[in-house]
């Protein structure tokens, strides 16, 4: 174990925006922890992938329920018992459940936010300690310009990630004075599996939409977090940065 060698913990790390992370933080030398929750993820594929950015990293992937506060510090526990620190956190796992109100059942409100708030909650009251131990550390929330803005057919959703705003810069403010930073990113359209199944006019009318004229890229996300979870933003805490190209102004 290289103590000295900083560690990232990104959940819901397997694919998408969080993959995406867990990349740029390993191209930056950072060691790194990924939970995932399906029994279909490829384990060795992803660790090789990830570790193609740098070789010289370590991976660690653990199969985690977010929403269980028990899994979630035995998680934790793990990854300081291999690494001995925990120096970012990505709070990445999120779930959707889309419907209108009148159709929305009970339990698919109840998922969301035991998903994407509850585990954010779960995750991060593990890891404080660690950092409060150290007097420093970086949390990373993902929120979602929907938790701005809202959006018809997604009130569970953008109740969690307005939730998910909320709970950043009420931390911010109790964590600071122990040299303890958290933001959060609020992506809009990003190209992901999710949206590349959308035929090409629903495309063309996202766009329209955009003051860019197009999709941002889980690339561009993953910049941006990284950019929030290093030292490069020592001075910026409790914020909220729109990832949107423009939507929300």
């Amino acid at each position: 174990m290289e103590e000295s060698r900083k560690v990232a913990l990104i959940t819901g790390g397997s694919r998408g925006i969080g993959k995406q992370v867990a990349m740029k933080f390993a191209k930056k030398g950072f060691n790194i922890a990924i939970n995932y929750v399906s029994d279909k993820t490829d384990v060795n594929s992803l660790e090789s992938e990830i570790k193609s950015q740098n070789s010289e990293i370590e991976v660690l992937l653990i199969k985690t329920d977010v929403t269980s506060y028990e899994d979630s510090e035995n998680m934790v526990k793990q990854i300081v018992e291999k690494f001995g620190r925990i120096d970012v956190l990505v709070n990445n796992a999120g779930i959707t459940k889309d419907a209108l109100l009148m159709r929305m059942k009970e339990e698919d409100f109840d998922k969301v936010i035991q998903v994407n708030l509850k585990g954010t909650f779960n995750v991060t009251k593990a890891v404080v300690p660690y950092m409060m131990k150290r007097k420093s550390g970086n949390i990373v929330n993902l929120s979602s310009v929907v938790g701005v803005t809202g959006n018809a057919g997604q009130c569970n959703y953008s109740a969690s990630k307005a939730g998910i705003i909320g709970f950043t810069k009420s931390l911010a403010r109790e964590l600071a004075s122990r040299n303890i930073r958290l933001n959060a990113v609020a992506p809009g359209f990003i190209k992901t599996d999710m949206t590349e199944v959308l035929s090409d006019s629903i495309k063309e009318g996202i766009n329209e939409q955009i003051p860019l004229k197009r999709m941002g890229t889980a690339q561009e996300v993953a910049n941006v977090i990284y950019f929030l979870g290093s030292e490069q933003s020592s001075y910026i805490t409790g914020q909220v940065i729109n990832i949107d190209g423009g939507m929300v102004m």
